[in-house]
């Protein structure tokens, strides 16, 4: 090739990578969004308690459920062509929800944009790796798509607080149709179609035993912390372990695995994964906190609760471009682990200056947190998709994707519960008990009382509300430094590749 068709080779990849970040920015997002719009959604479609949780919950686990199945058919009967299918229900769901006029509606809605995402997702990822094959140009693109993929998140919420103070509470999903016909128009001129070249059948059993087994587990953690355990806990817990049984067992003796499940017993891998599930629960359990901690503790409105974000978005892009730079130089372990330190130190800040009358400190340390969020997750996905098989590279993007999405949720989840645990401690549901049960229910609870009862209710509500995220935060700091060292110690003698063009150990 000459050099001119060299160049314009080399300008379509990057227009293609372009193209691709556009999924992984939106289908992060719209899991964030929720954080700000929530409360606007529940006063105008007047959810209930459980079917907020619905709404918050369904995509995350949805997705997460659908994500190794939806790679596994990409290998197999095009990546470009289920990335245009994906595109296609991504953006008709997103009508759905932005026009839902019940709490049912929009539940049903938010469960087929999961759908759609979970066809997006490991779509891009293993696209991107097709597009790319020399290290240095394979670096820099994974590493847009991380900094994408946790921008996305990091952007909901700040994208969210600008649309509702100038439109209704729909506008932050509509936002998802104009890139999703872009997509549609574009991915087939600039981003090649990709499968495997062999013919294999595709995994019906395991397709159904993985979502089953995600889902029911899922179920089970929540409803134990919910309620404990209780029939309904233990039952679906059941369930889900021996569906998982199944599913290994099958992928170990069919001859076309949907995944190839002796992938973890490659250090790098499982440390990938794991890693990719702490960063996840961990943004995700402390961003669903922080919005309401902003607009409802120092009132802020939407708008500048959103601005106040900015610097937040800024540290998850630098913690990529700095994973980047780290990985041919430092091995992946100590790296990761690197990652870790600085999200444990981002908690404690955070954490100790939650109770502050102001909140400049707190973003400090939110925003420390993001970065090393953004540093990890580059690191861990690179080991992932670097030691993935070419011919089942979909259904390992798809796993990254999941412990992803399965870690927001169960994070938001758990943290959801345990700040609400400290919430109503701190409250003292003895002398308040209207008002114990959530900061939403103490603000309602206050429109009923004189101005100067309202006023003394709200300040011990801020308080309670302040010192759960406190407490929620600094458990969470102890959990991710007390977990820190394991990828230095893990992959002290481990030689994986990485797509980060770096040594793993």
């Amino acid at each position: 090739m000459n050099q001119a068709g060299s160049q314009a080779a080399t300008r379509r990849r990057w227009a293609g990578l372009a193209i691709l970040l556009l999924p992984a920015v939106l289908t992060s997002m719209d899991i964030s969004v929720l954080f700000v719009a929530g409360p606007t959604i529940t006063d105008q479609l007047r959810l209930t308690p459980t079917q907020w949780l619905w709404a918050m919950d369904l995509y995350g686990f949805v997705m997460a459920g659908l994500l190794i199945t939806m790679g596994g058919l990409g290998d197999r009967f095009g990546r470009r062509r289920l990335l245009l299918i994906g595109g296609l229900g991504f953006g008709a769901a997103s009508v759905l929800v932005a026009f839902a006029p019940t709490g049912e509606l929009l539940i049903a809605g938010r469960g087929l944009l999961a759908v759609g995402g979970a066809a997006l997702a490991p779509s891009t990822l293993s696209l991107i790796r097709e597009l790319f094959v020399l290290d240095h140009e394979r670096r820099l693109a994974l590493g847009a798509w991380t900094a994408a993929f946790a921008g996305g998140a990091v952007c909901g919420p700040i994208v969210a607080g600008i649309l509702l103070d100038h439109f209704w509470w729909g506008s932050v999903f509509l936002l998802n149709v104009p890139a999703m016909l872009l997509l549609l128009c574009l991915a087939p001129i600039l981003v090649p179609e990709s499968r495997v070249r062999s013919r294999t059948r595709f995994d019906v059993v395991g397709a159904g035993t993985s979502l089953l087994t995600v889902l029911c587990l899922v179920f089970a953690l929540k409803r134990v912390v919910l309620h404990g355990f209780d029939p309904s806990a233990i039952g679906a817990a059941t369930i889900g372990l021996a569906s998982m049984i199944i599913f290994v067992l099958r992928q170990l003796r069919t001859t076309d695995p949907l995944i190839d499940v002796t992938l973890f017993r490659s250090r790098p891998f499982s440390v990938g994964v794991v890693a990719n599930v702490v960063v996840a629960a961990t943004t995700g359990g402390v961003g669903v906190l922080v919005f309401p901690y902003l607009q409802v503790v120092h009132g802020l409105s939407p708008f500048w609760s959103a601005v106040c974000g900015l610097p937040c978005l800024a540290g998850s892009f630098l913690g990529a471009a700095v994973a980047a730079r780290l990985a041919p130089r430092l091995p992946t372990g100590p790296a990761i682990s690197l990652g870790l330190v600085c999200c444990a130190i981002g908690l404690a800040g955070s954490g100790l200056t939650a109770g502050s009358p102001t909140y400049g400190g707190f973003l400090v340390g939110y925003t420390i947190l993001i970065f090393g969020c953004g540093l990890t997750a580059t690191l861990a996905t690179s080991v992932v998709i670097g030691q993935a098989p070419e011919t089942g590279v979909g259904a390992a993007a798809g796993l990254s994707e999941s412990s992803n999405q399965l870690g927001t949720g169960l994070g938001i989840a758990v943290f959801g519960v345990l700040a609400t645990a400290s919430y109503r401690e701190n409250m003292d549901p003895a002398n308040d008990p209207s008002a114990a049960r959530s900061l939403t229910d103490a603000i309602v609870a206050a429109q009923t009382l004189s101005d100067h009862e309202a006023g003394a209710l709200l300040h011990r509500a801020h308080a309670a509300y302040a010192a759960s995220l406190e407490a929620v935060v600094l458990v969470a700091a102890l959990g991710t430094g007390l977990l820190a060292a394991a990828p230095a110690v893990l992959l002290h003698r481990s030689r994986g590749r990485t797509d980060l063009g770096g040594p793993s150990a």
